[in-house]
């Protein structure tokens, strides 16, 4: 940072400072479940189906359904950002460096608790034992060669359905900026006679659509070029372990003139926990 920081110097006459345009804090932390702990893994209990039988004479046998557990597990990783500032950059700048950086590393920090997230919707998820359950088929809408449409949309939504995810459960679409330019030109989506036309003129977009609360992100997947995997998913789809959460540090260092050190890390990891709660819409990052 030194080698740069010169422009920032007061004879530049700038009196704050713009941080460049970035994704300033994460936006799918809260659409799944989270748990603190102190473990390097933590094992995500399932239980499985249990179904009634017909009773078809007095004092029969009471029924043992042998109730099916199983479990994933989700292992953390260490991830860190760190700068430096010269001891005289404060004192030539009329802004606060240290500040303003420490601001820049802690949104940095957000942004990779969504990639986190992201990676662990689709990817291996392990169990127990430590075997990989790799991401079902019968979860996938698309296959990256239709972009995203209203009969999409409803696939996706139908899907859950033939899982029996409960309607009340939150459900969240995750897609990237393309898909919503075109959700802005379906008809369905911008019309009064079905929507809130104010809600849309006031936001650019509706949060709340079809069944699902949308979120637009530009950090979703490419399974290959040209191609975005999108997610949708409801709050139990995804467990987030959060050992330590991210933590910022400034401090001078006496072994290098006493810079000024800013810091910060985190200790997380993520893995899918119920697949019937996750579709993957895989689609053509296209207008067309």
């Amino acid at each position: 940072m030194a080698i740069t920081i010169d422009e920032a110097y007061i004879q530049t006459y700038q009196n704050n400072v713009r941080h460049l345009a970035q994704q300033s804090s994460t936006r799918l932390r809260m659409c799944v479940q989270e748990t603190n702990v102190s473990s390097e893994k933590h094992t995500w209990e399932r239980i499985g189906l249990n179904e009634a039988t017909e009773k078809t004479s007095p004092r029969q046998a009471t029924p043992e359904n042998d109730t099916e557990w199983t479990n994933r597990t989700s292992v953390t990783s260490t991830y860190h950002a760190g700068d430096t500032i010269e001891q005289e950059d404060p004192v030539q700048m009329l802004v606060d460096p240290n500040s303003n950086v420490t601001m820049s590393i802690a949104m940095g920090m957000k942004r990779r608790v969504d990639d986190v997230i992201i990676a662990a919707a689709t990817g291996a998820a392990l169990d127990k034992s430590g075997t990989p359950n790799s991401f079902p088929a019968s979860q996938v809408v698309g296959d990256g060669t239709g972009v995203l449409t209203l009969s999409g949309v409803t696939e996706v939504f139908s899907t859950f359905m033939d899982n029996d995810i409960d309607v009340d459960f939150n459900k969240y679409m995750i897609i990237g900026s393309t898909q919503l330019r075109l959700l802005q030109l379906l008809t369905e989506y911008t019309s009064s006679d079905y929507v809130n036309v104010k809600t849309l003129a006031e936001r650019g977009f509706l949060a709340n659509w079809m069944g699902f609360n949308w979120i637009v992100s530009t950090r979703l997947l490419a399974p290959s070029a040209g191609q975005i995997s999108c997610l949708a998913f409801t709050d139990r789809a995804i467990g987030l372990q959060v050992n330590k959460d991210i933590n910022t540090k400034v401090a001078e260092d006496p072994s290098t003139s006493f810079v000024w050190r800013v810091y910060a890390h985190m200790v997380m990891g993520a893995v899918r926990v119920e697949d019937e709660h996750i579709v993957h819409w895989h689609l053509k990052d296209a207008m067309s």
